[in-house]
């Protein structure tokens, strides 16, 4: 059987803010650490039948980029959804919020720039 490996390392201020997050996988074709400045890893508990989470940004990650990244995070829930489990419904669902909120960081992007 084979095996992947995907570490993480977290570089913490004195206020246990995250500065930087690194993380490498045995399957990335880049070798060595890449760093990223947001994570969302969720994981099924099937002892408590809930969910763990766990979510990490830097002090550089720029709000507009993390709107954007939760709702691709939301756009790829819906993928999953319908891989998993066949709910095409609950996906157009999910794809549709996603649409509302796309549209609404549109709109903030564009006012921002405007004042600027």
């Amino acid at each position: 059987m084979k095996k992947s490996d995907i570490h993480f390392a977290v570089e913490l201020d004195n206020q246990n803010v995250p500065e930087k997050i690194y993380w490498e996988a045995t399957d990335n074709p880049n070798e060595g650490l890449s760093d990223t400045r947001a994570m969302a890893i969720a994981l099924w508990d099937h002892y408590h039948n809930s969910t763990l989470k766990i979510d990490l940004w830097t002090k550089d990650m720029e709000v507009i980029d993390m709107k954007r990244f939760l709702i691709e995070i939301m756009s790829g829930i819906a993928d999953t959804a319908v891989n998993a489990t066949g709910d095409k419904q609950m996906a157009t669902d999910i794809e549709n919020t996603c649409r509302v909120l796309s549209k609404r960081l549109e709109e903030e992007i564009k006012q921002q720039k405007q004042q600027q």
